[in-house]
């Protein structure tokens, strides 16, 4: 693609947007000497949105607004206060901190002194989070009160509290910082800052996977296939700490976006906020989705969704008819992003993709490349499959711990397998990991996962390996069955899959739970599946 066909593609996306529109020129030259002053990351990108929109709402949580001036000022006195108390120029800090303007605030802070950011997933057990603090040794970690006991053991001293629920036993916490600090602007630092995200741990230790600034044209791609507006108000309830629920803190940096926060999500609670705030897009892992789907009808009429016009999900992978059955419900607003925490976003599925495809994970977007190779690293014709491999400019740098994706001519590997169709839709068959041989057939748990889902009397099912005498391998079925009434046992679900599928697919047994275990981005834990007795 050349240089002009990029120039003109972005200004095309940019315009869609309505980030590129007619500007007072002195607002203009104040937005380009702060980012090129301060970076595209935390501490330049919401500072350039005071130029233009100083009083707009900058970030809407259960303790009321922020407009991005008061943000601005508010991140300047923070800033002094960590400064104080000996954070300096490529330190690194820690945050682990539910979705409020803590968050916020905290990430901004830091980098404005130049310190890497090191987000902890609030679902850690204290095992995981005490491991990785080990291994990342920040200078300084910055909490909700709520993780105070789980981080007793942590090797880290210094420690400021985000969330107060109890004022009378906390000590240091943000708004004492804030409120005793002077406003005044810092100095620029050398060094912008790093973002450390933590893979999730689903099969292990979580990974800390170091990503720098990400520029213009990284949103750019995102919006070229998922239509977000300049000012709008995005109600983002996926987890800020996870790549996706980050991504969206970044939009907002570019777009002037309202973030609109809770710390917990609750099905009726995200409806009713995205009617009372207002909100024209959603930000959301796929559990999230099936538990407001979950909800009676009469609940869900309750609440006017009119004004939403873009669902985005990302984290996991959108089981059965979900995508189908949210459409049907709220219209045609779903996107679903496919990507990992090493390579980011790698295809989107715009609304027409999803009813053409439920199934599938859309296409590429602007400036990324997918591939699908072989096991001797070969390109696959359309149809076959094979792993995937991605090219974009937001690829990891490796594990802070050593290590890396493997790469083939620039592009990197997700771990996933896939493939793609002829109308060039990629379509994810599940983790290369996760591949069984049964009856010398490959067999992937996520179809065999899709097919019970689909299933009247199933809300979600997950699969894992196991021994069998007769096949090799079989898959070991886990259900979660719509209510208590629902009429479906062991014989009516294997029935189900073996009229819908090879049998050689039909699971060799099907566990019955109330719930599967999930990590805080909706992600099945199928390692603690795979070690029930």
């Amino acid at each position: 693609m050349s240089r002009a066909t990029d120039i003109s593609t972005t200004l095309k996306v940019l315009r869609s947007a309505r980030v590129v529109r007619p500007i007072n020129p002195v607002a203009l030259g104040r937005i380009v000497r702060t980012v090129r002053t301060w970076g595209t990351g935390p501490a330049g990108g919401f500072a350039q949105q005071v130029h233009t929109r100083p009083d707009a709402a900058a970030i809407v949580d259960e303790l009321g607004e922020v407009t991005f001036a008061q943000l601005q000022s508010r991140t300047n006195a923070l800033a002094h206060a960590l400064a104080e108390r000996g954070v300096k120029e490529r330190d690194q800090v820690a945050v682990m901190v539910r979705n409020h303007r803590g968050f916020v605030e905290a990430s901004i802070a830091v980098a404005k002194l130049g310190a890497d950011l090191l987000y902890l997933n609030t679902a850690f057990a204290a095992p995981q989070l005490i491991d990785v603090v080990a291994r990342e040794k920040p200078v300084l970690v910055i909490h909700d009160q709520e993780f105070t006991s789980m981080l007793a053991e942590a090797s880290v001293e210094r420690r400021v509290v985000a969330w107060v629920d109890d004022a009378t036993t906390v000590g240091e916490h943000l708004e004492q910082l804030i409120a005793g600090g002077p406003t005044a602007d810092l100095t620029p630092p050398q060094h912008h800052a790093r973002t450390i995200i933590l893979t999730s741990g689903t099969t292990g230790t979580p990974k800390g996977a170091p990503r720098k600034e990400a520029g213009i044209n990284n949103g750019v791609s995102l919006m070229s296939r998922l239509p977000l507006r300049s000012e709008w108000r995005t109600h983002v309830a996926a987890p800020l700490f996870h790549t996706w629920g980050l991504a969206h803190m970044y939009m907002a940096m570019l777009l002037g976006s309202t973030l609109v926060l809770r710390r917990r999500f609750d099905p009726e609670e995200a409806l009713r906020s995205l009617q009372d705030d207002r909100c024209e897009s959603f930000i959301v892992i796929p559990v999230m989705l099936q538990r407001i789907l979950a909800l009676p009808a009469d609940v869900r009429a309750k609440y006017d969704t009119a004004r939403l016009e873009v669902v985005a999900a990302s984290g996991s992978s959108l089981p059965g008819d979900l995508a189908v059955e949210w459409m049907d419900a709220f219209g045609d607003n779903l996107y679903n992003i496919y990507g990992s925490t090493e390579v980011a976003y790698a295809s989107i599925a715009t609304p027409e993709d999803l009813r053409a495809a439920p199934e599938s994970a859309g296409r590429p977007p602007f400036a990324t490349t997918v591939k699908i190779l072989d096991d001797h690293r070969r390109e696959v014709p359309d149809g076959e499959s094979g792993l995937i491999f991605v090219g974009n400019k937001m690829l990891f740098d490796g594990y802070t711990g050593g290590g890396n994706k493997e790469l083939a001519d620039g592009l990197m590997a997700t771990g996933d397998v896939g493939r793609f169709d002829a109308a060039g839709r990629l379509y994810v068959e599940g983790r290369d990991d996760e591949m069984i041989v049964s009856g010398g057939e490959n067999v992937f748990p996520r179809e065999v996962e899709d097919c019970l889902t689909r299933h009247d009397a199933v809300v979600e099912a997950a699969a894992v390996g196991v021994d069998d005498p007769d096949y090799g391998r079989r898959l070991r079925a886990f259900v979660v069955l719509v209510d208590d009434v629902a009429v479906a046992d062991e014989r009516i679900l294997k029935d189900w899959v073996r009229t819908n599928l090879a049998r050689y697919k039909v699971p060799r047994e099907i566990v019955f739970l109330d719930e599967l275990p999930r990590n805080a981005t909706g992600k099945v834990l199928k390692r603690v599946l795979a070690a029930q007795p």
